[in-house]
């Protein structure tokens, strides 16, 4: 076919090639299960089998899209597996997928409200909705003091909560003169890294964050947190935030929030909640004990991107008081003002985050409540949780594995009895098989398995399947195959 010489894509040819790459897609998720899980490349091997410099001239969608199939895919790990058991699940969903792309279509840039109305109304009122979804304190509703937005990932809502606790510690002067480098971040040995990465990047200094231990359940220890806090204090230092976790990336502990919330009340600290994959498990009322103490929280993110079937990036961040956030971040050039700002009456989301662009996100979250319902939602996140709880059984009945830790939801740490080094070899001799992916962890400085469930398709037939092959893979290493 002739190409047009205007460069551009016909509305005709639009719907022509958006239908072909729907049905890649539909194709994809059929046979999803006849690929390795694990991508089998070398580095460095994908870029080879491309072209070394850009086309002169355009190239037909057809040849693109039969590279995928030929080049692309063949580097693919395939986190939509339901064979992928690795870190935590980036689930995405058919109306997650459909939100996005009308999301790509609508190239909107959501950066003020006049920008486009209905990008802001909407994340509000859908941040909203999952405040009563998950029954969170009312505080975090947008209709108060509070409100809620969405960033790219929990590494970005906690370097956020990381910038307005300091703001408020300095009472802003922060802002004005620079880093006042006697601010002090406590978090558990067990935190997520991002916590140290967000206390550089705010320019506090990797020495400045305090790792408090845990105790038997890999939980933050309240009494040591509330220890060191009065230490710093009596050595000249600011304690500024606290950062809890529900649900930890090594073995999904649950920090005691009542407790730390307390101590930060009490010593006026910022306490920061971090449920970036366990929190969508609050969907369940039966579930909702992980959130117990979140009342006392001034901050709290959860990512739907990961167990709540809505495609990557959807973090959720909510504020018990806006008004800390939006003063610490709010930056108003010329170029950006407009009378709906000025009038007071909208939301600018720009002054939530770092960036100033921002995608219409909440498009493909409000396609996924609206598709699921809370009754579906919940029947899949009950149902991971109901094949985990299995895969667990199976683990402690065994006379050859051990568990490593509580498995209160979907993850699961166990490990064979024979060793680090056996458990090692195990680990790669799985993944190397194609036919599932886990990843590992250490703890009580142990080489330990981990098995996550939590892929929008994994069943049980799924989960059997690997527990049959993790034991026939020991089997053989056992046996020096």
């Amino acid at each position: 076919m002739p190409r047009k010489n205007d460069f551009h894509m016909s509305p005709e040819e639009f719907r022509r090639h958006g239908r072909a790459v729907v049905d890649w897609l539909a194709d994809y998720y059929a046979k999803i299960e006849s690929f390795p899980v694990l991508a089998r490349v070398a580095p460095g091997e994908i870029r080879a089998s491309l072209a070394p410099a850009a086309p002169v001239e355009g190239e037909a969608f057809e040849d693109i899209l039969e590279d995928m199939n030929k080049r692309i895919l063949p580097g693919i790990t395939h986190w939509q597996s339901p064979n992928f058991f690795a870190y935590f699940p980036a689930n995405a969903s058919g109306p997650s997928i459909l939100g996005e792309l009308l999301c790509a279509g609508l190239g909107v840039q959501g950066m003020l409200w006049s920008t486009s109305p209905a990008c802001t109304e909407l994340e509000a009122l859908v941040l909203d909705w999952l405040v009563d979804l998950l029954g969170l304190p009312e505080k975090f509703r947008s209709d108060g003091a509070g409100g809620g937005v969405i960033q790219d990932s929990a590494s970005s809502a906690s370097l956020c909560a990381i910038l307005a606790a300091r703001e408020r510690a300095t009472d802003f002067a922060s802002n004005e003169r620079g880093c006042d480098r006697s601010l002090v971040v406590y978090a558990s040995t067990e935190t997520h890294s991002s916590i140290e990465k967000g206390v550089k990047i705010a320019g506090l200094g990797r020495r400045n964050l305090r790792l408090i231990p845990v105790d038997d359940r890999f939980a933050l220890r309240p009494d040591l947190l509330g220890r060191q806090i009065r230490k710093d204090r009596r050595n000249g230092l600011v304690p500024c935030l606290v950062c809890a976790t529900v649900g930890t990336t090594s073995c999904n502990a649950m920090d005691p929030l009542p407790a730390i919330g307390r101590i930060c009340r009490d010593e006026g600290v910022w306490l920061h909640v971090d449920g970036a994959m366990s929190g969508t498990a609050a969907l369940c009322p039966e579930y909702r004990y992980i959130l117990d103490g979140l009342e006392l929280a001034d901050s709290f993110c959860f990512n739907p991107h990961k167990w709540m079937f809505t495609n990557f990036d959807c973090d959720c961040f909510y504020v018990a008081d806006r008004a800390a956030l939006i003063r610490t971040l709010s930056v108003l050039p010329e170029y950006l003002r407009n009378q709906a700002t000025e009038s007071g009456a909208v939301t600018d989301y720009r002054d939530w985050h770092i960036p100033l662009g921002r995608r219409f996100r909440s498009l493909k979250l409000w396609f996924v409540i609206r598709y699921y319902g809370a009754e579906g939602l919940r029947h899949h996140i009950r149902h991971h949780v109901s094949l985990a709880q299995d895969f667990a059984k199976w683990v402690a009945q065994s006379d050859r594995f051990e568990l490593a830790a509580a498995a209160p939801l979907n993850l699961v740490c166990f490990r064979h009895t024979a060793g680090d080094a056996f458990n090692r070899r195990l680990l790669e001799r799985l993944n190397a098989s194609g036919h599932l992916y886990l990843t590992h962890t250490t703890l009580n400085g142990q080489y330990v398995l981990r098995f996550c469930v939590g892929q929008t398709h994994t069943g049980t037939r799924h989960v059997r399947q690997a527990w049959h092959h993790i034991q026939k893979t020991a089997g053989n290493l056992e046996k020096g195959k």
